[in-house]
């Protein structure tokens, strides 16, 4: 991996530490040997309350900030509970992009989703389709919560000089994942069905939808990954993706997808789980399909580096005690 611009001794701040993609982050950190890292829990400093935030800043003056920070969850908690995913993530963002810019925060890589583009948008997915077409119903309040983050960075990148970076991953999975079936997405909770029919020797699995939807998904790790590249780019290259005319966005994913049974199916494999997948179409199936175009990002020198199933198994190896 390239570290051109990042010092080991660089203060970066990782806003959602504890979270899939900012655990990684934080690994991926640790193992390239940076020193300085600023890591808050929600209990110790709360992101939805500007004060805190601002106070932070002041004091820790990070010069680096990865906002990983964000309320999140699959279909269900989304359709149940979208005012609270799109208040929360609009204040979470907005106070530390604010906060970022008080303090001369030197470059920020703000997390966001691939359901920021169009429920029917062209596959696989360029950056240049965001905001050309409506959105998926069930996470449409996440999904504005986000775009709103995109056009923060771009924003301040054109009246204060700032160098934010808006990055989105395909679907993630991994070993810091949610596997809580009322609020989890589509692949732990593929994981934690198939965990409990096996400990109960249960003869069939119920997935949601008719399985014919396809997802791309992407190792937690592998993420962490891109994100340190893209943050590690030299001051020319990183300069590429912040064009004034154009959001700061780049997405991070495989490029490769595959439908919902044949991800359970590998769920089951991996698992251990020989009975019957059975699928209820009588619940929503989301979005058709969700595949990234990764051009910009592989033009620039990174691909992804674990296969799916290896990527499953390694989940399940260090979770398994947990489920």
């Amino acid at each position: 991996m390239a570290e051109r611009f990042m010092d080991k001794g660089s203060r970066i701040y990782i806003a959602g530490h504890r979270g899939l993609v900012g655990s990684a982050i934080v690994r991926g950190l640790e193992t390239a040997g940076y020193s300085s890292l600023l890591l808050r829990t929600r209990a110790e400093l709360d992101l939805t309350d500007q004060g805190a935030v601002a106070e932070f800043f002041a004091a820790e003056k990070p010069e680096f900030v990865f906002l990983a920070a964000a309320k999140v969850g699959g279909i269900l908690a989304n359709d149940t509970y979208p005012a609270d995913f799109i208040r929360e993530n609009l204040v979470m963002e907005t106070n530390v992009i604010e906060a970022s810019r008080q303090a001369d925060v030197k470059r920020l890589l703000f997390l966001g989703s691939s359901c920021i583009y169009p429920k029917l948008a062209p596959q696989p997915m360029p950056e240049s389709c965001l905001l050309t077409g409506p959105l998926e119903p069930t996470n449409r309040a996440y999904a504005l919560a986000k775009i709103a983050g995109i056009e923060m960075c771009w924003a301040y990148n054109r009246q204060y000089g700032t160098r934010y970076l808006a990055a989105m991953p395909t679907n993630l999975y991994g070993p810091g994942d949610n596997f809580d079936l009322n609020t989890s997405h589509v692949l732990p909770a593929l994981m934690r069905k198939t965990a409990d029919a096996v400990k109960s020797s249960a003869s069939t699995v119920t997935v949601w939808g008719s399985g014919t939807p396809r997802r791309e998904l992407l190792y937690s790790d592998d993420v962490a990954e891109a994100c340190l590249f893209l943050m590690n780019l030299d001051d020319e290259k990183f300069g590429t993706l912040l064009v004034e005319d154009v959001p700061p966005l780049i997405n991070i994913g495989t490029g490769e997808d595959v439908t919902i049974r044949e991800l359970a199916e590998t769920v089951a494999r991996v698992l251990g789980f020989a009975g019957e997948l059975v699928f209820d179409s009588n619940k929503p199936d989301g979005t058709p399909r969700k595949l990234m175009d990764v051009t910009r990002l592989h033009g620039l020198g990174w691909r992804h580096r674990t296969e799916l199933e290896d990527g499953i198994r390694r989940t399940w190896e260090l979770v398994r005690e947990q489920l």
